[in-house]
């Protein structure tokens, strides 16, 4: 999954993401930044190659944060506090993806909004994961709430778009 979606994007890397991408390995298991490093370099056949320069320090800010903390044998495992963003953004990310599916299989009109879709989704996306460490759990899920609601309209103009395509079909 990580391989293909480096496929499309190429070599540029969406901010946050590298915090995003430790704190889901960190859920698996504890990690060292070396072990982190060379999971990268392994799940994307060395499409991307994170520096030591990128993941220490993002460790280091991590660990100030609260999301991670270091054991005695240098290893890093995400917190309950990093559990709960990891959690939360991949609940997000579970509905955006029901929602894109069941939006291209109504065809273009579909497609044109799940473009839409995915560009908005982006940028909140962007702001949310370069900024989760210091939101408070109120405007979280005031976030959350707002996403929501967004893809809550997206399923009912889906629902409508689909109802109009089966008339058209019938008739």
């Amino acid at each position: 999954m990580i391989s293909e979606w480096l496929a499309r994007v190429g070599s540029s890397i969406p901010r946050g993401f590298s915090r995003h991408y430790i704190l889901t390995l960190l859920k698996e298991k504890p990690m060292t930044g070396k072990e982190i490093i060379d999971k990268a370099i392994a799940q994307t056949e060395g499409r991307w190659k994170p520096s030591p320069g990128l993941i220490y320090p993002l460790l280091g800010r991590l660990l100030d944060d609260g999301l991670v903390s270091e054991n005695d044998d240098g290893r890093y495992s995400i917190t309950s506090k990093g559990l709960a963003i990891i959690n939360d953004l991949e609940t997000l990310n579970g509905i955006v993806h029901r929602q894109l599916d069941a939006m291209l299989r109504v065809g273009t009109i579909g497609a044109a909004v799940a473009t839409d879709l995915v560009d908005r989704v982006i940028t909140i996306g962007t702001a949310i994961g370069s900024h989760a460490d210091v939101l408070s759990k109120e405007e979280r899920g005031r976030y959350r709430q707002f996403l929501l609601s967004e893809l809550k309209k997206l399923d009912e103009q889906e629902s409508r778009t689909s109802g109009r395509v089966q008339k058209i079909d019938v008739e």
